[in-house]
């Protein structure tokens, strides 16, 4: 899976461990930034994200801020993404399940970093169940056009 990630100052440390995590997951990594924990604007880092994966050539994405917040309001913007703060590996695994998520937004100063890996493991290994959530899915999509 291809799987495209970036972060702020907020999340910066965390996006350098996790960028290797997905790597020994598997994954094939494009780092959008940022480089260092300089301060810089959340929405620079999730615009390019979200339109790897609008576009099709990453998978799915992986974004980190202080809370995760920013980024999923930043990555929801682009047509066709589906993004959330996920703060636990059930809700990742739900946000799959449920909602066909395509790119998670984790808090880098709020949330450990074991349990972000989880929650990435869990985001990137869980397929979407389809059925009756298509539906509400499709819904959803409908709203960017």
């Amino acid at each position: 899976m291809r799987v495209a990630i970036a972060a702020d100052h907020g999340g910066f440390e965390q996006k350098e461990q996790l960028k290797a995590y997905i790597a020994e997951l598997g994954h094939e990594v494009e780092d959008f930034g940022t480089t260092n924990e300089k301060s810089v604007d959340y929405p620079d880092y999730a615009l390019p994200v979200a339109q790897a994966v609008s576009s099709g050539s990453a998978d799915r994405g992986v974004l980190v801020c202080g809370t995760g917040i920013g980024m999923a309001l930043t990555a929801d913007k682009v047509a066709g993404v589906r993004a959330s703060s996920i703060t636990s590996p059930q809700f990742a695994e739900l946000f799959r399940q449920h909602n066909n998520g395509n790119v998670v937004c984790l808090s880098g100063r709020f949330v450990d970093l074991d349990v972000n890996k989880e929650i990435v493991k869990v985001f990137l290994s869980t397929d979407f169940e389809g059925g009756r959530h298509a539906q509400r899915v499709e819904k959803i999509m409908a709203l960017d056009d």
